[in-house]
This record gives structure tokens, C-alpha cells and sequence, in this order.
């Protein structure tokens, strides 16, 4: 590797919109995520639904069910 053209790789500490912070490496020393492992419904087991707009029922109505 040629020297002086990598960044500098640093500890980093990620923040989740669900208030979860750790750490990690990084070329950044803070992230922000929006969803992480406590909080993602694969690792949780806990589905979310959201509704936005209408949507489940536009299709319902489109599909007649």
C-alpha cells in the first residue's frame, strides 16, 4: 500500500435514532443510524408496522379484499 494516501482509521462511536450507542472502526468518529441490532425486528423478533398514507388500504380496495 502506497503511504500517506489512506485515511486515518480511528475508533468510532455509532448513535441509533433508538438511543443505542457502541463502538466500532471507522474513517468518521461519529455515525448515525437509523436502525440497529436492538432495535431492527429481525434481531429483536418484534414486527413494526407502519401505515404511511393509506397505503394497505389503497391496496385492499384496488384488490377487493
Amino acid at each position: 500500500m502506497k503511504k500517506g494516501i489512506h485515511p486515518e482509521y480511528k475508533e468510532a462511536t455509532v448513535t441509533c435514532a433508538c438511543g443505542n450507542t457502541f463502538k466500532t472502526g471507522s474513517v468518521k468518529e461519529d455515525l448515525k443510524v437509523e436502525v440497529c441490532s436492538e432495535c431492527h425486528p429481525f434481531f429483536t423478533g418484534r414486527q413494526k408496522f407502519t401505515d404511511t398514507g393509506g397505503r394497505i388500504d389503497k391496496f385492499n380496495k384496488k384488490y377487493k379484499r
